[in-house]
């Protein structure tokens, strides 16, 4: 290995190693710039907040620097933390695992690893599926599908080098992939006769040995969660980097909370005993008084979760969100303690190693509902909302929820006054031209420096951004403006023959919309891929993509992390600016929040989280350097309100045109 020490520019430069490798390398200045502040920010210990415009090449911007961090501190002390670089999207960890991350180890001039990093569930325990065939072969442990995909996994088992369930050629049914996953509590470690072929153990032996650690933001913050009570998932770290930073508030407030329905309480007692289809657990080890219990469990936990039901239709407020604490006598927690209380006995007294340990998981799974559903009734957790969400067609399934109200506090304990240095970059984190102040405070980070990064793309020439006036205000009168936004959506339509977004903020506008424009579509000869009609996301943008005259009608998961690059999207539709409606929980908490410290929440919360999203929604369009085509914003409000300049002040800047529905004509917005 060379020892020299090589520097982001050495790379990414006019003459660095990427432009001797290719002759068509351009090298960004934005791109070397935020290398440099990365690099900065690592080498010098401290956090940094960087926005880069689409085009930038942040993740070669942010992996350079990082790479040659890691190498340097692995030639100065081999027993150095690594590096983490977590993203929210699938995509963006393909991107960088595939592609990126490859073409570097070709073209820097040192050796580094790099390691996707997958949850222990990912993988297949061999131990636990050769034991599930052989149950299978003495009792069915699934209906007829279950045991067919049990089948097929046993024979993929025995031919996989990966072992992960993103290998596998199906998808399998979830009870299916559990009874046969790595899991922490029913894992042997050294004693099992498969050890030396875990796929589990060997991977993660990659990760400790790595330089680099890929992961998403779900795992990441499910380890920092888990660190708080001092266990982990991730080896340590003094550096992380997050990409797609707009979206940790979110994720992290989703796992640093609870949710706790009964489909998992039923799950659980279904795999330890299934009385209708007399299998599981109890009853290979013929353990009655224990299935007896489980009995009791069931309906203990209808019981309950009939009471919280009509106690929160009572008491609670109409969103579900809970003042007080449930007046509904938890007797689940008590009979699971019960029930985990006989496991661990029978546990003491198998003789197989096997047996012992897959007794104790089941225990220890049941001491945890049991736990999390206490917590959840004596609403523990300081500084938390704790609510109710309903879904099925009457709106029968409750699932308990809580999440911390802001996960600054928490993030900046313990994750910046922890970690040395942690990067958050994101094509959209700051409002106006520079301001990071509100993306800084919902997450917590208080110090270091900020970096921001225009596009290299030539907006003013890509680039249409069409302002609607004389439409209907959307908040003063709703039904008018969707009746006049159908209008002008076709007109948009027809001149651009398809090939566009329309991105809505609600279903029902949404379903509004595609309902009343789907024969106007087919008339036109335009095909319609609507959200929520029971195809999945990664299909409709696949179809879109091949079909040259297609229209997709879609939500709140289209504005972000989509990429359609080329002459497939020329035009995306903004129906409305997407202010959240703080009639969820958590946001109405956020808003009480707010208010209580004699904020405005709509100055300091609504508007600069709907100018971010705004900006994600923007970023649809234009992918690459030779995209060209237009916004259109047809909520009237960005002209009309006090607000409206900050939103396009956001923007980059291009062309702006005025349509006054009947006519589009250039104007200079000051």
């Amino acid at each position: 290995m060379n020892d020299e020490f090589f520097c982001a520019e050495q790379i990414l430069g006019p003459d660095g190693s990427i432009a001797r490798r290719l002759t068509t390398y351009e090298s960004r200045p934005q791109q070397l710039a935020m290398a440099n502040s990365v690099e900065n920010a690592i080498q010098n210990g401290h956090h940094l907040v960087a926005e880069a415009g689409t085009g930038v090449g942040k993740s070669f911007a942010y992996l350079v620097p990082a790479i040659l961090a890691a190498r340097q501190r692995r030639n100065e002390d081999d027993k150095c933390r690594r590096i983490i670089v977590s993203t929210h999207t699938i995509s963006l960890q393909e991107q960088l695992i595939g592609n990126d991350i490859p073409f570097l180890q070709a073209v820097l001039p040192v050796e580094f690893s790099a390691v996707l990093v997958k949850g222990r569930g990912n993988y297949i325990s061999l131990r636990r599926a050769g034991k599930a065939m052989q149950r299978a072969s003495q009792q069915m442990l699934f209906e007829m599908d279950g045991q067919r995909q049990l089948s097929k996994i046993s024979d993929w088992a025995q031919k996989t080098t990966d072992g992960s369930r993103s290998d596998l050629p199906f998808q399998p049914l979830s009870q299916v992939w559990d009874e046969v996953a790595s899991d922490h509590g029913d894992c042997l470690g050294k004693k099992c006769p498969l050890h030396n072929e875990c796929h589990y153990y060997r991977a993660r032996r990659r990760v400790w040995n790595a330089d680099l650690l890929v992961v998403n933001h779900a795992l990441f913050f499910s380890d920092l969660a888990l660190r708080r009570e001092g266990a982990s998932i991730l080896p340590d770290y003094d550096t992380v980097i997050f990409d797609e930073a707009h979206t940790i508030e979110a994720v992290a407030a989703d796992h640093l909370g609870l949710k706790l329905s009964e489909g998992q309480f039923n799950y659980l007692m279904n795999k330890l005993y299934n009385d209708s289809a007399q299998r599981g657990l109890l009853i290979v080890h013929k353990l009655e008084n224990a299935q007896r219990q489980v009995m009791r469990v069931r309906h203990l936990c209808r019981d309950f979760f009939l009471a919280v039901d009509d106690w929160s239709q009572r008491f609670g407020r109409s969103n579900g969100r809970l003042d007080r604490t449930v007046d509904v006598e938890n007797n689940i927690s008590p009979a699971l303690a019960v029930l985990a209380g006989m496991l661990n006995v029978h546990a003491q007294q198998v003789s197989g190693d096997g047996d012992k340990v897959e007794l104790r998981a089941a225990a220890t799974r049941c001491s945890g509902l049991a736990d999390g559903l206490t917590a959840w009734c004596q609403q523990r957790a300081d500084d938390a909302v704790f609510w109710i969400e309903r879904s099925g067609a009457q709106r029968q399934r409750l699932v308990l929820m809580s999440a911390p109200v802001e996960v600054g506090p928490i993030l900046r304990e313990q994750l910046f006054n922890k970690v040395s240095s942690v990067i958050l970059t994101s094509a959209t984190l700051a409002i106006g031209t520079e301001d990071f102040r509100f993306f800084r405070s919902r997450v917590g980070v208080t110090d270091g420096k900020d970096d921001r990064q225009g596009s290299p793309f030539d907006y003013e020439r890509q680039v249409r951004l069409i302002l609607s006036a004389k439409m209907p205000d959307p908040a003063a009168a709703p039904r008018e403006f969707q009746q006049e936004a159908c209008r002008r959506i076709q007109r948009h339509l027809l001149e651009t023959q398809g090939r566009a977004f329309v991105l809505f903020t609600s279903y029902s506008m949404m379903t509004f919309c595609a309902e009343r424009l789907q024969g106007w579509l087919a008339e036109h000869d335009l095909t319609l891929y609507c959200q929520g009609k029971g195809m999945p996301r990664s299909a409709m943008l696949e179809r879109f993509r091949k079909d040259d005259r297609a229209v997709l009608f879609g939500t709140d998961s289209f504005w972000q992390g989509v990429d359609v690059p080329g002459d497939a999207l020329q035009n995306v539709i903004i129906t409305r600016l997407p202010f959240s409606v703080p009639d969820h929980p958590l946001l109405e908490a956020r808003v009480d929040i707010i208010k209580e410290r004699g904020g405005n929440p709509f100055k300091e919360y609504q508007i600069p989280e709907a100018i971010i999203k705004l900006k994600q929604g923007f970023g649809r369009l234009i992918r690459s350097r030779h995209d060209t085509g237009r916004v259109v914003i047809l909520d009237p409000r960005v002209l009309t309100k006090f607000y409206g300049r900050l939103f396009l002040k956001s923007l980059p800047e291009c062309r702006v045109e005025i349509d006054d529905g009947e006519s589009v004509e250039p104007v200079v917005v000051e």
